[in-house]
């Protein structure tokens, strides 16, 4: 994804969880919690991957991609694939992306990575206020 911006990796957060569930520290049940809503997410919207699950060890790990920000309005708080992301990056000043992988099997979820998307500050986008749509349809009248 070419528009991201102010990435946070979590990797390190990752191998400090795994090696509690390891240790015997965190249950299992603690870290394997996703909820209806996000192994759905990781179904319909997902992007699999080739890393086998850290904890069952069954199934693949899935990522899901859910978006948050003022600009994108009712979209906030969904899960978009890779594509759309690019396409709302084109239209929107700025958003939130939160990258969770999920196993679908063992219900194991952990935050991958954040980043910000959108043409903010670049300076290639075209501008899309609400003041120019609306000089655009004045001067098409």
């Amino acid at each position: 994804m070419r528009t991201q911006r102010g990435f946070v990796d979590y990797a390190l957060k990752r191998r400090a969880v795994l090696a509690e569930v390891m240790r015997g520290q965190t249950g299992v049940s603690e870290v394997c919690d996703a909820s209806p809503y996000l192994v759905r997410a990781a179904k319909f919207h997902g992007t699999p991957t080739d890393v086998l699950c850290p904890v069952c060890r069954k199934e693949e790990l899935t990522n899901v991609f859910w978006i948050y920000g003022d600009e994108i309005k009712h979209l906030a708080g969904s899960a978009r694939t890779p594509e759309e992301l690019e396409r709302l990056a084109a239209r929107v000043g700025e958003f939130d992306v939160y990258q969770v992988e999920v196993c679908r099997t063992c219900s194991w979820n952990h935050l991958v990575a954040s980043f910000v998307m959108g043409f903010h500050g670049d300076e290639t986008a075209p501008p899309h206020s609400k003041r120019s749509a609306r000089n655009r349809r004045t001067a098409a009248t």
